[in-house]
């Protein structure tokens, strides 16, 4: 396993109640990966490709899993599998759905799929131009990888100009110099996580993520706050639609340039109010925090699904089961994420959390001298199950209470839509 979040700690997690799995190698992991048996962290970068190499040669390693886009975006893939090691995740040509912005608008136009009007630009002046043609609300993305934070939705002009200038002027380095911009689509982002093999493409439960810090949805981009799933505002028959105009079309169009896409495609949607689904993003890897509410309910062994896509064989997995439940997610974070933050506070009260029957998988932890401290912006995600949505979010709220370090934050609204959905 390759990385170190919360979502690498859900997968592993998940990896290790299969019988099949005898141990896995976590790089570099976590202070929670630290912690499961039989899994061990190695302190290695996750840009160390020829030491990774090494590590799965040495210890027969059977399949690797690229968590975090970076290394996919350097070509992590293409380098393992000419090592003949088998690797769940793109090559580097498959990952660039997600390392530029303006690449994957062109694949979306191409394939035709449903997705907000955009224009690239690599002059802020003109940059700044258009937006002043086409006024506000507008949505301002840095073309490159940016954490989740590269993304403005400028509800005035002037903050849409203030957001070229600061990605032109080096905020998001290298990823910053080329820009895209959107028109604002209204409506409720929904995350569908899917599976491929190049060939076949299955999506997994909808979820749906809190991207802003702030209650009510308010203040600046995070990585996420919180997520629950089966999000009800996907029926089947707009997971049918999504399958066929969306999904399906990429895939064919990645294979039509020639490119053997295999791991997950992640796409952002927004569900307009007129209930039409359209494409705000895709991603080349599994969400965090989704991860950590679609693997909970998932009951088919993880380990089936991941070698059945790196082994093109995904048309002939049975249906994938889900447990008939709702998942919740809390995010606890460092006061001051996603700005500036301290890390290395002691953390306290994981093992009252988890005897209430929560999951808490660890994002920006590590061990130091056997004691837990705080090592990132989102610290821990709080998973809980439930019969209903209500349940799931009151559970998970009752661990995270259990839970203390100096100066934590999450937000106290995670689900508010779901909430309102099932008390109609």
């Amino acid at each position: 396993m390759v990385g170190s979040g919360g979502r690498e700690h859900a997968l592993v997690w998940k990896l290790l109640q299969s019988p099949r799995i005898q141990e896995v190698f976590c790089i570099p992991g976590n202070g929670g990966t630290a912690q499961l048996d039989r899994c061990r962290n190695i302190a290695m970068g996750v840009s160390d490709f020829e030491g990774i190499a090494r590590l799965a040669l040495v210890n027969n390693i059977g399949l690797i899993v690229v968590g975090p886009e970076v290394p996919l975006a350097e070509g992590i893939t293409d380098y393992l599998q000419q090592q003949q090691l088998m690797v769940f995740g793109p090559t580097q040509a498959g990952a660039q759905v997600e390392s530029s912005k303006a690449w994957a608008k062109a694949l979306m136009q191409e394939a035709k799929i449903p997705t907000a009007k955009a224009a690239a630009f690599t002059d802020v002046d003109l940059a700044i131009a258009y937006v002043k043609a086409q006024g506000a609300p507008i949505v301002i993305k840095a073309d490159g990888l940016a954490a989740g934070k590269g993304v403005t939705v400028a509800t005035t002009v002037e903050e849409a100009i203030a957001a070229l200038e600061a990605s032109f002027g080096g905020l998001f380095g290298a990823a910053g110099q080329q820009v895209v911009i959107e028109e604002y689509l209204e409506g409720q982002e929904v995350s569908i996580l899917a599976v491929t093999d190049g060939l076949t493409i299955r999506p997994l439960l909808p979820a749906q993520d809190h991207k802003q810090i702030g209650e009510g949805d308010t203040g600046s981009n995070t990585g996420g706050m919180g997520a629950y799933a089966p999000t009800p505002i996907v029926s089947s028959a707009l997971m049918e639609q999504i399958q066929v105009e969306i999904l399906e079309p990429a895939i064919a169009t990645l294979r039509a340039r020639g490119i053997d896409y295999r791991g997950v495609l992640y796409a952002g949607l927004m569900i307009t109010p007129q209930g039409e689904p359209k494409v705000i993003e895709f991603n080349s890897r599994f969400g965090d925090p989704e991860t950590q509410v679609i693997l909970p309910l998932l009951e088919t062994p993880l380990e089936e699904v991941l070698l059945a896509c790196t082994q093109q064989r995904l048309e002939e997995l049975a249906p994938l089961a889900w447990k008939a439940e709702a998942a919740a997610c809390v995010v606890i974070a460092s006061g001051g994420y996603p700005e500036a933050y301290k890390k290395g506070h002691p953390i306290q009260g994981i093992d009252q959390a988890e005897a209430t029957g929560a999951i808490v998988f660890h994002a920006g932890t590590k061990l130091k001298q056997e004691q837990l401290v705080s090592d990132g912006g989102r610290v821990l995600a709080v998973t809980a199950l439930g019969s209903t949505f209500e349940a799931a979010i009151a559970h998970a709220y009752k661990a995270v209470e259990r839970i203390q370090f100096a100066d934590l934050y999450y937000r106290k609204d995670i689900g508010h839509r779901v909430l309102g959905s099932e008390a109609s």
